[in-house]
């Protein structure tokens, strides 16, 4: 099976190695530039946005990561958010804000009263696969401006779904900023030297926590690139590991971490097998999710306020704009 623990000849966990540069003596030897002799003006900071943002899913880890880094940012939180079950009652605590949990049948109602209350509201969605298609069709029946968060579901319905409604959305399967970088020099390599990789293997690995249900959307758009590139792949044949103890023993995941993380990685091999080519990375933990999500919630209310002629958005669009803190 492929493993995500490198070769023999590498020492274990290569994501957990720090580099530096040695001098003679084996002592770490700074690297530093010369200050250039031209002067650079001083730039003021970009005015701290506030304004109110609905986290739907903040009864799950990554919901309430993202609730946590938008109070941190100084955006206000509306104290409201959704349940797939009408039978759960309860309230979450993020930061000083009771947020109150309704159910699957009670959300038209109550977001109608959410949009008389905060008109420039805007909806990040952290909920399930099997909820993405029903959440968009609400949000864009309600004219409700949101960041799509949530793998899974019928992705070119929930495109169809903001097209049709001329809603504002930010929809990703990554939010990760840099992951997001990652993925768009992939598209960049896949545009300009298609084939590339023509005749060449794939095997690919994915490890998140337990609780991701669905295969990973990282993966499929990094896959989709390899396949502009020239490489036939069945993603039956990905390798998708929840087991915490194959995560642990197998994959190198921090024991911490088990219960966040998002491991990936891409093989490539020669017909010959005289050539191999490896791409990976790995997660700990969530916050780059979390402040990735509320960069692209800050991005889209900017559009929304700016009256944008264009509707639909990705986080390449904020990763182009610099819309990052």
């Amino acid at each position: 099976m492929l493993s995500l623990r490198p070769p023999c000849t590498l020492s274990p966990a290569p994501w957990r190695r720090r580099r530096t540069l040695h001098g003679a003596a084996g002592t770490p030897q700074r690297v530093s530039a010369a200050a250039p002799s031209a002067i650079v003006e001083a730039v003021s900071p970009p005015a701290r946005l506030s304004f109110p943002i609905l986290v739907n899913g903040c009864t799950g880890k990554m919901g309430l990561s993202v609730a946590e880094a938008a109070t941190s940012s100084g955006l206000h939180l509306v104290p409201i958010s959704f349940s797939s079950r009408d039978t759960l009652d309860r309230t979450v605590r993020v930061g000083h804000t009771d947020v109150r949990i309704y159910g699957p049948s009670a959300r038209e109602d109550v977001l109608s009263s959410v949009i008389d209350e905060f008109p420039d509201v805007v909806v990040v969605d952290y909920t399930a696969p099997d909820s993405v298609n029903a959440n968009a069709e609400l949000y864009c029946k309600l004219g409700l401006p949101f960041v799509m968060g949530t793998t899974g579901g019928d992705r070119q319905l929930l495109y169809k779904s903001v097209q049709d409604s001329n809603n504002y959305a930010l929809i990703s399967p990554q939010m990760g900023k840099q992951v997001v970088a990652f993925l768009s020099a992939m598209e960049i390599m896949a545009e300009q030297f298609p084939g590339a990789f023509s005749g060449y293997h794939l095997e690919v690995l994915e490890s998140h926590q337990a609780g991701k249900l669905d295969i990973s959307g990282t993966a499929k758009a990094v896959i989709a690139c390899f396949e502009k590139l020239g490489v036939s792949y069945d993603m039956n044949r990905m390798v998708k590991i929840r087991d915490p103890e194959q995560q642990l023993e197998m994959v190198g995941v921090p024991e911490e971490h088990i219960e966040g993380h998002a491991f990936h990685l891409y093989h490539l091999t020669s017909p010959d097998d005289s050539v191999s080519f490896e791409f990976q990375h790995n997660v700990c933990g969530r916050s780059i999710y979390a402040e990735g999500s509320v960069d692209a919630a800050m991005f889209l209310h900017r559009k929304v306020r700016s009256n944008d002629s264009k509707r639909i958005y990705d986080m390449i669009d904020v990763l182009r704009e610099g819309s990052m803190r």
